[in-house]
């Protein structure tokens, strides 16, 4: 559900789970380098002190306490090293209990339009939700049996919460997109993610798709697998890096996800008729 860089300790998450759903508490500590993080789910971050660098494909955000952020699945950078004493709440949803969200509430989202929106929305806290988040905290140290069933309550309360902040009315829309299983243009998506270290299956899951379906559609409009595309795009961007950064073979096949040099030279030979060095 979320891909934890190995800088960050586990030691620094406490955690509430429940089934398709996990809250999350997390203090940071100072990091001076940026983190790749994998959002496999739908998340919700409150920032209860600190700030924090967010970056998605077509955002970059520098957040404060008391700012809300609705994360859409996919790969996000985060920039931890602008204060100590960052802390958060994480709020991760499986895709099903947002589409029965909207489905048992369904007189809210009767104004929802689709919406082409940013893949992080920003909203502000207000009086009403910090007090939403301080009933939400006891719950992290409650030995209450009943807490599967609290937290369930506590879910459909957050997202009324958030849907009451944002005027703008985006969140509705992108609730409204889910319920009705949009799918994700696929050149998009793969101009945006076919860098980032992730497997066909996490791109079919980005994508609103099952497995064969991605597979099916991908093929229909680029004539050849993903697994193949996505070798020739990294390929053609180490191409570019090695005639325009000042970077050797093994950083630019490290950049490119490639973990061993040697398997780097001979994809690369194989599609350019030469190795890399003869670019340098």
């Amino acid at each position: 559900m979320l891909r934890v860089p190995s800088s960050i300790s586990a030691q620094q998450f406490q955690s509430l789970k429940i089934q398709d759903m996990t809250f999350v508490a997390y203090r940071s500590d100072v990091y001076p380098e940026r983190n790749e993080i994998f959002f496999e789910e739908h998340a919700v971050v409150v920032v209860l002190e600190g700030e924090k660098k967010f970056i998605s494909p077509n955002q970059d955000l520098h957040v404060r306490k008391g700012d809300i952020l609705f994360f859409q699945r996919g790969c996000y950078s985060m920039n931890e090293s602008i204060g100590s004493d960052y802390r958060s709440l994480v709020f991760f949803f499986h895709e099903k209990l947002l589409k029965e969200f909207v489905n048992q509430n369904q007189t809210l989202f009767v104004q929802a339009e689709a919406d082409h929106t940013q893949p992080i929305l920003v909203l502000q806290s207000s009086p009403t939700f910090e007090k939403f988040i301080d009933s939400l905290l006891p719950y992290f140290h409650s030995q209450t049996p009943y807490l599967n069933q609290f937290l369930r309550l506590k879910f459909q309360e957050l997202l009324l919460h958030l849907i009451e902040i944002d005027i703008s009315g985006q969140l509705k829309s992108i609730l409204f997109n889910i319920y009705k299983g949009q799918k994700t243009e696929l050149e998009y998506l793969l101009n945006n993610y076919y860098l980032k270290p992730l497997t066909i299956s996490e791109l079919a899951h980005l994508s609103g798709r099952s497995l064969s379906a991605f597979k099916r559609d991908f093929e229909e409009q680029f004539h050849t697998s993903p697994a193949n595309w996505i070798k020739q795009k990294r390929l053609e961007h180490a191409a570019f890096l090695l005639k325009n950064a000042n970077k050797n073979v093994s950083e630019v096949s490290m950049e490119i996800g490639y973990e061993s040099v040697s398997h780097f030279i001979k994809a690369y030979k194989e599609k350019y008729g030469f190795t890399p060095k003869k670019t340098d």
